[in-house]
């Protein structure tokens, strides 16, 4: 332990919480200022709803997010209610990084500094935290975690939004093939849980240890029941279909009120993700042979009327 410091540096990294923008956890640095009893929290993660034409920005991926500073004890109360873990990994500094990491978290936190255009995947809390981490860093670092080095965004994304759950496969719908690329070991840290446990492993090139003790833990990640999965309501989706055909084919009469309905909804699900690819600036995103399953379940069923034997 570094002794007399005026200035302690933190990592904090928040367990998932149950909204999904909470799923992937949440990564903040505070600061602990001896000489003026200072215990801040600075938090790249935060937003405002209040925003002109919010919900059109941010399907754009023109939200701009805000480094907010808060006393500690507030930042850890509002997690505590929600009985939602904070990490706390206490960074090893020389006095003068620490300064100098202090200093620039507070020059970043004022008014013109502090908005910044947010990407899920290239700039949020996480990376934010990250690069603002190393930049003060007192020399290079390598860790010998793995996690997620090597795999796609996509598998990365999908543990964290819950494997098979209709909101994974709409997201699923929308990402293209960059999606399926394997991300390089900074790529990942993009995910707070990533970069909490690649900084716990983390040595500098003396082999001295990055964190100070042992502050990480293990994600408790979304598992969605059964009725959240996707394969449950393309089941009732395909019965259905199939029921309606049935008695069409019975009836001898084309039943056009489903054929409409299963039509427009597929062409406005088709249109977002078209204007999300086209028109958004979203990294990640493009077409893929998930956007036929609709189609290709009611022309199945249908196949049961068309087709006479």
């Amino acid at each position: 332990m570094l002794s007399l410091l005026t200035v302690y540096i933190w990592l904090l990294t928040c367990a998932p919480g149950e909204q999904l923008y909470e799923h992937y956890g949440h990564t903040a640095i505070r600061v602990l200022d001896t000489e003026r009893n200072l215990d801040l929290c600075f938090n790249y993660g935060t937003f405002s709803f209040n925003t002109d034409n919010f919900y059109y920005k941010f399907v754009r991926g023109e939200t701009y997010y805000m480094l907010d500073v808060e006393p500690t004890e507030e930042f850890m109360y509002d997690y505590m209610e929600e009985y939602r873990p904070v990490y706390v990994q206490e960074l090893n500094l020389p006095e003068a990084n620490s300064m100098a990491l202090y200093a620039d978290l507070i020059r970043n936190s004022r008014p013109q500094n502090r908005e910044y255009l947010y990407n899920f995947v290239y700039d949020n809390c996480s990376t934010r935290a990250y690069d603002m981490i190393v930049k003060h860093l007192p020399d290079s670092i390598t860790s010998s975690y793995q996690g997620f080095a090597s795999t796609s965004y996509r598998t990365a994304i999908e543990y964290y939004t819950g494997r098979g759950s209709v909101v994974n496969s709409l997201i699923n719908m929308v990402f293209g093939s960059e999606a399926d690329k394997p991300m390089n070991s900074q790529e990942r840290l993009f995910l707070p849980e990533e970069l909490m446990n690649y900084l716990e492993h983390a040595v500098y090139s003396d082999g001295m240890p990055v964190v100070l003790g042992s502050g990480a833990g293990t994600f408790e990640v979304y598992s969605p029941p059964f009725w959240e999965k996707t394969w449950f309501y393309l089941l009732l989706f395909a019965l259905f279909a199939l029921a309606v055909s049935l008695y069409d084919r019975r009836r001898g009469k084309l039943s056009l009120w489903f054929d409409i309905t299963v039509a427009t909804v597929y062409l406005l699900l088709l249109a977002v993700v078209v204007f999300i690819v086209f028109f958004s600036i979203h990294p990640l995103v493009g077409l893929n042979w998930r956007l036929i399953v609709i189609p290709l379940i009611h022309l199945c069923a249908r196949l049961v009327y068309i087709v006479r034997f």
